[in-house]
């Protein structure tokens, strides 16, 4: 079975009949399915064709959304069968609702399905929950700083709300999501580049979300040229494999294969076919007979932390669905340039 039909294969035996995908079946701690984790997994699977998949996951979102519907906060993780989780972690987001709203999108225009009246009620529930709360501060992607309001974030909200203005007629989402876009211009710029959080000066390699693939800022924008320079200087370590962040001490803080893959998409919508088939190879070479982890250990920021990690959770992810999804989604990147 080739690195491809690989991972496809590790996302079908995780997503659960009622559409959720699991974010690692091995890993007791990620027996939930993050919104945001799922709609790039959903998008990596329209990415190969496997629409009945990714309808599936939007469905149980949809549903799962109406369901909670009367909640102030929306959790951004739930079980498989769509309850709200009960982990004493954060557990109030809101990227995943801006990056299901993008995903919706691209799955209608990749698939060429139509909306039901269950999907677009609950997209434009979204739309108003994220147009409402934006500015808001809350965990980042990485479930940490809920009193910051982070880029990253800002950039999936961005993405959604352009994308749920022509999705579901609703013009005025653009005109929020320009504001989001003015204001991380004003205050999430710092130093030339975009900062971890509005006010800051942090880096973070989700910040390649400002422009792949939510486009707050074009990949040639100086604004992003230079945060893309300070990722790679900062987050990449001398393998190749790209880090959350420079302090970072999960699991060790070592090299994330979806971030690894994220910066090859970057890549190779720069152009940069090399750079984007040097992180292709990178991930690949991660991949053992259980599939591809979460991030490995031979770089790590902190080795004491590992050990730590260990002892209270076991051994770390693997496989995670999100590092087989963003694989996928740099394979057929580097595919569409080969012609297949």
């Amino acid at each position: 079975m080739d690195s491809r039909a690989r991972s496809i294969a590790v996302i079908q035996a995780g997503q659960n009949p009622a559409g959720g995908y699991i974010a690692s079946p091995t890993f007791a701690t990620y027996a939930y399915s993050w919104v945001r984790d799922g709609s790039f997994i959903a998008y990596a699977m329209d990415r190969v064709g496997e629409h009945g998949s990714s309808g599936a996951f939007h469905r149980w979102v949809a549903d799962t959304l109406l369901r909670h519907r009367h909640r102030k906060y929306l959790h951004c993780r739930y079980t498989l069968d769509g309850q709200e989780a009960v982990a004493d972690w954060p557990n109030y987001q809101l990227d995943g609702y801006g990056a299901w709203l993008w995903s919706l999108d691209q799955h209608v225009v990749l698939s060429g399905t139509t909306l039901t009246d269950e999907i677009k009620e609950a997209a434009t529930f979204a739309a108003n929950y994220i147009g409402g709360l934006w500015d808001h501060a809350c965990s980042d992607c990485w479930e940490e700083h809920p009193d910051q309001v982070h880029v990253s974030t800002l950039a999936c909200l961005y993405g959604g709300l352009q994308a749920s203005a022509g999705l579901l007629d609703r013009p005025n989402d653009r005109c929020v999501a320009q504001s989001i876009r003015e204001v991380v211009l004003r205050a999430g710029v710092n130093n030339g580049r975009l900062a971890k959080w509005l006010g800051g000066n942090g880096i973070d390699a989700s910040l390649l979300w400002g422009s792949t693939p939510f486009g707050l800022l074009d990949a040639h924008d100086l604004r992003m040229q230079a945060t893309l320079a300070d990722i790679e200087r900062r987050c990449m370590d001398s393998t190749g494999g790209v880090h959350r962040y420079p302090e970072d001490t999960y699991y060790g803080g070592g090299a994330w294969l979806l971030l690894t893959a994220w910066l090859g998409w970057h890549y190779a919508r720069l152009g940069r076919q090399a750079d984007a088939l040097r992180c292709l190879g990178w991930v690949e070479a991660r991949a053992d007979a259980v599939g591809m982890p979460e991030q490995v250990a031979d770089r790590l920021n902190d080795v004491a932390g590992l050990s730590e990690w260990i002892a209270r959770w076991g051994p770390s992810a693997h496989p995670l669905l999100w590092s087989h999804a963003m694989h996928l989604v740099l394979l057929e990147e580097v595919r569409a340039w080969r012609g297949r």
